[in-house]
């Protein structure tokens, strides 16, 4: 199989966005009272739970595109929705990474330049 390196990526992507928007999804209330302090000191301050919302649309998206990727990739060899599922991947990680670093979480953000890195190498290899 050619593809065993881009299949291998989007399922990675794939887990990681799914898994973190079923988390935020089924423990909201965990979620909002770890992320309301967290950036309390931020211009987000306000706006958390609508910045949460938007981020697991992103998540979801991005997962979901990854998984059919990987379906795509098996079936006919095509490239374009797992292309656009490492992209929105990207997307969603900046979003992440604007956060922490808005809330000067320096350690935080670079575990998601590490995720960045895997996400680019999909952008790269499924384009």
């Amino acid at each position: 199989m050619n593809n065993t390196a881009s299949v291998l990526v989007l399922v990675f992507l794939a887990i990681t966005f799914i898994m973190s928007a079923h988390e935020k999804i089924f423990h909201w209330n965990d979620s909002m009272s770890w992320m309301k302090p967290h950036f309390e000191k931020t211009i987000l301050k306000n706006y958390v739970p609508i910045a949460a919302g938007v981020l697991v649309f992103f998540e979801l998206l991005a997962g979901i595109l990854c998984i059919v990727g990987i379906v795509e990739l098996y079936i006919n060899g095509g490239r374009m929705f797992g292309f656009y599922g490492a992209v929105y991947s990207c997307i969603t990680l900046l979003f992440m990474l604007f956060g922490q670093r808005l809330a000067k979480d320096i350690d935080g953000a670079r575990t998601i330049a590490i995720y960045f890195v895997v996400a680019i190498l999909g952008v790269f290899w499924l384009s």
